[in-house]
């Protein structure tokens, strides 16, 4: 039996002209560069004029002020959250938290004094910590205190308020009654099907130098992007909006907290440059500003994204209304108190 090579068929070269044709104008990081670059230089005049007016001239000043405060302390952050992250194995914190669950929240709460990072690494961390067998009302604690009580975030909090030394104090004691108070709502309240369990992290089956540089990569990109972004925005309130209707909302004490709480949630700034945004917005009070410095740490779109990817969704459309409520009202009252 002779067996035959089936023919190849036959190549249309108008198909093979097409995809050259595609692949040819295909548009790449370089090009994009290359042609923002032109762009700029063509149009250097108008851009010279546009930022030599007033306007411009103060929004640069207050963004490069932001960021130049805050930069140092979140690489820092960054630097200290992935050797926590990745070189303190989770079990430590099961071993190191109480049996009952009563006592390991407050004691997972206090935790968080004591272990600097920003809110994107306490997410995996608390994931970490459910993974092994931590109970889960202590790892949220842990989760919501870690970002806004830790040493690097109190310096930066100190450093922003230099005038106001309680803030540092407020922010201490609002942040930490708000995870505890969370945590002890959900061992009461919580279900076990709310709660997805959390799938591994990246990381986990890399080498330490791998892993670690991993996480840091990871943190800068989202930390320093979201810092970025609440500049940004805090330079645009002080220099566009008109100083009436800052005035307007920082002159009535609701809608103040109000106010600074939701755009805590839509900034998603990182805990470790918070302080320097919201303390140039020295219209408003100090209890707003301190509900600005205890929701945002807590809440925001990008944790709430994190904790919908880590817990589930059900679990994130409880635990995220609750929080922003128990942390306004916390805020309130603290500030009250101490400010």
């Amino acid at each position: 039996m002779t067996i035959t090579k089936a023919a190849p068929p036959p190549v249309d070269h108008r198909d093979v002209d097409d995809r050259q044709g595609r692949r040819g104008w295909q548009i790449n990081s370089p090009l994009v560069l290359t042609m923002l670059l032109l762009l700029v230089v063509a149009a250097q005049g108008p851009v010279r004029r546009a930022l030599a007016a007033p306007v411009m001239q103060s929004w640069m000043t207050v963004f490069v002020a932001v960021v130049i405060q805050a930069l140092p302390f979140l690489v820092l952050g960054v630097l200290l959250s992935a050797v926590i992250a990745v070189f303190v194995p989770p079990s430590f914190f099961a071993r190191a938290l109480p049996s009952r669950p009563a006592l390991a929240v407050p004691v997972a709460g206090m935790a968080g004094a004591v272990l600097p990072g920003c809110e994107c690494a306490s997410v995996p961390v608390a994931g970490a910590l459910v993974r092994r067998g931590v109970t889960p009302a202590a790892a949220l604690a842990f989760l919501l205190s870690a970002p806004a009580i830790n040493p690097i975030v109190l310096t930066a909090t100190a450093v922003a308020f230099p005038r106001e030394p309680q803030m540092v104090l407020a922010r201490f004691t609002a942040s930490l009654l708000v995870a505890c108070a969370m945590g002890w709502l959900w061992q009461r309240l919580g279900r076990t099907d709310w709660l997805r369990p959390p799938a591994r992290p990246a990381h986990e089956g890399l080498g330490k130098g791998a892993a670690f540089w991993g996480s840091v990569r990871h943190d800068v990109m989202h930390a320093g992007g979201f810092l970025v972004v609440g500049a940004m925005a805090a330079a645009t309130l002080k220099a566009v909006v008109p100083a009436s209707w800052l005035h307007a909302a920082a002159g009535n004490p609701v809608v103040s907290v109000l106010a600074l709480a939701v755009l805590a949630v839509l900034l998603s700034i990182c805990s470790e440059a918070d302080a320097f945004v919201v303390a140039s917005l020295s219209q408003f009070s100090l209890t707003a500003r301190l509900a600005f410095l205890v929701v945002g740490p807590m809440i925001d779109l990008k944790l709430f994204a994190m904790q919908v990817g880590t817990f589930g969704r059900g679990f994130a459309l409880r635990f995220a209304p609750a929080t922003f409520t128990l942390a306004i009202v916390m805020s309130v009252l603290v500030g009250a108190v101490l400010l």
